[in-house]
């Protein structure tokens, strides 16, 4: 007994009020439980996680490069704007955009980093893009299988140079799921912005110059937003096989390609 109320071998916590909160019923308490539909709340909570900050991140895959975007929004004029940032690199020759919670980015990106080293010290080339990104969607899906863990915040968009196959582009959701894309997008507008991509590039054999990647990732997201931007104000991250070094754009850089993407519009 407890509290003069009988407690059964399963308790009576899940049959009460806990359990008549919304449609989760109470199935959203624990990350390894289904709901009777079938689907796992903690992980749908973990993709809400992804669009909280109000951040939107665009990549674009072009014949011999690609670009990634996302907004640069610092949140105190006190912070030095130097400092915060959604771009990482990852190794010397890929990098990604990660969106969500930007903590749990930065664990995400170090862990990746460390891996990526030991890869290369143990064979001597660098880890393929294709590789790292199912390594990290590898390690995201691990953290939907424990309770002892939580899924990521984070939606990683890894964009890189294969030695082999040329420019690639993947997307890492908290789930676990990756595959490759010739455009993607995340965070708050994501759905928008695909609709623009997919009308943008709707010719599957159009292969973009390096140029004209830039400028279609950067009218994406200011189509979505439906703002132009101050260079301060966005973040974009290239890589090329002229130039495979993961490089992001200084803001003469940026300048200078939303003037460009100004004049030709």
């Amino acid at each position: 007994k407890l509290g003069g109320r009988k407690v059964g071998a399963w308790g009576s916590w899940g049959s009460g009020a806990g359990m008549s909160r919304g449609s989760s019923a109470g199935y959203d308490r624990h990350i390894t439980i289904f709901s009777p539909e079938g689907r796992l709340y903690q992980v749908e909570y973990a993709f809400k996680a992804v669009k909280g900050p109000g951040i939107t991140a665009i990549a674009v895959r072009g014949k011999d490069s690609v670009c990634a975007v996302t907004q640069k929004k610092v949140p105190d004029k006190l912070i030095d704007p130097s400092s915060v940032t959604h771009m990482f690199a990852l190794t010397e020759n890929h990098g990604c955009v990660s969106t969500g919670v930007i903590t749990d980015a930065k664990a995400q990106v170090s862990r990746t980093r460390q891996e990526a080293a030991e890869f290369k010290h143990k064979f001597a080339y660098e880890m393929p893009p294709e590789y790292l990104a199912r390594r990290v969607a590898d390690k995201n899906q691990v953290y939907t299988q424990h309770a002892s863990m939580r899924p990521l915040g984070v939606a990683m968009i890894i964009i890189g140079i294969d030695d082999e196959k040329g420019p690639q582009l993947f997307k890492c959701d908290p789930a676990g799921y990756c595959v490759g894309y010739r455009a993607t997008a995340a965070g708050q507008k994501d759905q928008e912005a695909l609709n623009f991509l997919e009308k943008r590039l709707k010719n599957a054999d159009e292969e973009l110059s390096e140029q004209d990647t830039i400028q279609t990732a950067i009218a994406a997201l200011q189509s979505v937003l439906g703002a132009d931007f101050k260079p301060s104000e966005i973040e974009v991250a290239v890589v090329s096989r002229e130039k495979p070094k993961f490089t992001c754009l200084d803001e003469d850089a940026i300048e200078a390609q939303l003037t460009a993407l100004s004049e030709r519009d």
